[in-house]
């Protein structure tokens, strides 16, 4: 959705990164206003992620729609880097080089830290540990969405593609607060799991404000790029504990819950986009 945008706007306000002598329409407070309504929108699904008394079945269904969000993720961030990666030539096929190098270079980052980081660990991802890799991850990918957002802030103000950045965002950020809290469903651990939920949220949502105001004064391809990879690797990585976990089902008949719930979290996750 980000590079849709960008494509629609990008040609005639090609000026807007070089600020100088630049009419603005959004001041800087109203800009960081307007992002934290972005970032802190993930927190909504907090009531019903920390539902007590949920039966097993809902609680492997809920995992599973986050699995499948998640996965949507995945695919939406990396369209999001095609547009940059991918310049034209050869048919449609050609690259940058340089751009290749940056997001592959930060992709493997993302990946490798956290796996390098669980070679460490003896015993199985807690769910904490889960549920700060999953919003650290989602928190790189609103630190895009918060540099779309304060570039088009300083140009446009709350019209055209900067609204719908800000509505369209909304919605996203709706579903991004439900796989950061999904490690905590049927969870023995639910005892600190609203304090630990509520600062992984602030992981994810906060580097949408601190986008909003970098974006304000600076942005650029290759910027972007390095946040997309980041949340791709990271994302990646916390995607395999939880398949691993869910399908751990002796009974292969009752693997159509977790099967269902995946592909439901996905379409959700496609819907939410269109918007």
């Amino acid at each position: 959705m980000l590079v849709r945008i960008i494509n629609a706007v990008n040609h005639k306000y090609a000026v807007c990164h070089s600020r100088v002598g630049a009419k603005t329409t959004f001041s800087l407070t109203e800009t960081l206003l307007f992002s934290a309504i972005i970032g802190l929108s993930i927190y909504l699904p907090l009531p019903l992620v920390l539902k007590r008394d949920r039966d097993q079945s809902k609680t492997k269904l809920l995992i599973a729609v986050a699995i499948g969000i998640l996965v949507f993720l995945l695919g939406d961030v990396f369209v999001d880097a095609a547009q940059s990666l991918y310049n034209g030539s050869l048919y449609g096929y050609g690259s940058s080089p340089t751009y290749d190098v940056i997001f592959a270079l930060s992709l493997t980052a993302g990946f490798l830290a956290l796996l390098f980081a669980g070679r460490k660990r003896k015993t199985a991802l807690t769910p904490t540990q889960l549920t700060m890799m999953i919003a650290t991850g989602i928190g790189f990918q609103n630190l895009t969405e918060g540099l779309l957002f304060g570039s088009l802030s300083v140009i446009m103000g709350l019209t055209g593609a900067a609204l719908a950045v800000l509505v369209g965002f909304i919605f996203q950020n709706l579903t991004e607060g439900f796989p950061i809290a999904s490690p905590f469903l049927g969870s023995a651990e639910q005892g600190n799991a609203l304090r630990v939920v509520a600062g992984a949220l602030l992981v994810g949502g906060i580097p949408t404000i601190l986008g909003g105001a970098v974006g304000y004064y600076y942005n650029s391809t290759a910027f972007d790029l390095v946040f997309d990879g980041l949340a791709i690797g990271t994302m990646l990585y916390v995607i395999l504990p939880m398949l691993r976990t869910l399908l751990r089902e002796p009974d292969s008949g009752k693997l159509s819950v977790p099967y269902f719930g995946i592909f439901l979290g996905f379409i959700l996750g496609f819907l939410v986009n269109l918007l």
